[in-house]
């Protein structure tokens, strides 16, 4: 082949930004939702359930009924309390959200908004949770993420809250988004604008007598607004209040050094943090990319000896969701659409309790599932597990020797070499 037929190479920059336009072309092609489906319906299907949602929101009113907000910035901080009903279970899967394909919604089997309720005055939060308090006094406060619209994250949370099954009573934030890929560096502008009002919601619900615990449950760059509101908090009461007690990071879009110093600068008397991480997230590459080629929080691989040392040392609990298989195409929302990820987070993570190797089962389907250093594979709180999830938390090091030579003394040969010995960890936490 002579120097006129050899193909062109493209030069490494220009195939640098050919790639990252394909995936911002892939991201583009998701991202689209029917738009004003929260003008309210008359009435509900007979086995249909609803959510009743607080939402508090930085965004700007929209005049479409069917909108209520836009993606630009508002000057103060608005209520709503929106109810929405949810499909039957028959005519649903856990984990989807059913957009109408035309309007009106039809309840019966898609998800429909049956009331909006401005809510105003300085006790908003007081008056809403006294008529929807749980029996527990535990909040679930939900942020959202990159590239939505305001009825994209109520319907997004709403599914949370009825799929979980938690009694935690719901409030969602949610801050100025266009609901476009191209507007990455507006987004991330508008959580920084929106600190102090998401610390202002959080100071509101630990102030209420009633509730007696927060869980903070925040999606990819919604993760950013959310620890900076709590380092924020933290500095300027010297800790962050105890009643929050468990911070939930899904997919969270963190550059993995400024993450380490906000855990510093927000001291010893922090919440509990558990991440969810999946090494295949295209959202996230495509975030890593265009924000220096640092590491991702939600992105890391928790083999890697740094890693692991630094979550270890901040008894940072991570859930690997890297091998499960969902219908996002981007892998960015596995902790919402998975069924058993998202009754993991109603049965245990947004009840406060911890979830560990031992809760995962180690061993309980020995027969179909493959082990690793910090992968754990069964069944956890009774609920089966039928995908792989790989769990680093603070005592799997502990634990993780013992259990492995029990299971090898039971099963002999079946086991032996899947789990190898782990030197005990040397950190101090606990």
């Amino acid at each position: 082949m002579s120097a006129q037929q050899m193909p062109k190479q493209r030069p490494p920059v220009l195939r640098k930004r050919v790639s990252v336009v394909s995936m911002v072309l892939v991201l583009s092609a998701c991202a689209s939702a029917p738009e004003g489906v929260l003008s309210p319906v008359a009435q509900t299907s007979p086995d249909a359930t609803t959510v009743s949602i607080m939402v508090a929101t930085t965004r700007a009113p929209s005049d479409n009924p069917g909108l209520l907000y836009t993606g630009e910035r508002g000057n103060q901080i608005d209520f709503n309390e929106l109810v929405v009903s949810i499909p039957p279970e028959a005519s649903r899967k856990i984990g989807e959200v059913q957009w109408p394909r035309k309007l009106p919604p039809d309840p019966s089997r898609d998800f429909a908004t049956l009331a909006v309720s401005p809510v105003e005055g300085n006790t908003a939060m007081s008056d809403w949770y006294r008529r929807n308090k749980s029996s527990s006094g535990r909040l679930l406060v939900f942020v959202h993420g990159f590239n939505n619209r305001y009825e994209k994250a109520v319907y997004r949370f709403a599914q949370i809250a009825h799929d979980s099954k938690t009694d935690a009573a719901p409030v969602m934030f949610t801050w100025p988004s266009r609901g476009s890929v191209f507007s990455y560096p507006y987004d991330k502008e508008s959580t920084n604008y929106s600190r102090s009002a998401l610390e202002g919601v959080l100071s509101a619900a630990v102030n209420e007598k009633d509730i007696r615990e927060i869980t903070v449950l925040a999606h990819s760059m919604g993760t950013w607004l959310t620890v900076e509101s709590l380092r924020q908090m933290a500095i300027r009461n010297d800790g962050i209040p105890s009643k929050i007690q468990n911070v939930i990071l899904a997919a969270p879009d963190l550059d993995i050094d400024v993450f380490r110093q906000q855990l510093a600068d927000m001291g010893p008397d922090r919440p509990k943090f558990t991440v969810f991480v999946s090494k295949d997230d295209r959202a996230l590459t495509l975030s890593r990319r265009i924000s220096g080629n640092v590491d991702r929080l939600g992105q890391i691989d928790i083999t890697d000896p740094a890693y692991r040392q630094l979550l270890e040392k901040e008894g940072i609990t991570v859930l690997d969701l890297s091998a499960l298989q969902v219908g996002d195409r981007l892998n960015h929302s596995k902790f919402a659409e998975s069924p058993e990820v998202v009754r993991l987070l109603g049965q245990r993570l947004i009840d406060g309790q911890t979830v560990t190797d031992q809760d995962l089962g180690l061993g309980a389907e020995i027969g179909t599932t493959a082990l690793s250093v910090s992968n754990t594979v069964g069944s956890a709180a009774g609920l089966a597990v039928s995908v792989p999830i790989a769990i680093l938390d603070p005592s799997t090091r502990a634990t993780l020797e013992d259990q492995s030579r029990r299971f090898e003394q039971n099963l002999g040969d079946s086991i032996k070499g899947v789990v190898p010995v782990i030197p005990k960890s040397t950190s101090t936490r606990r």
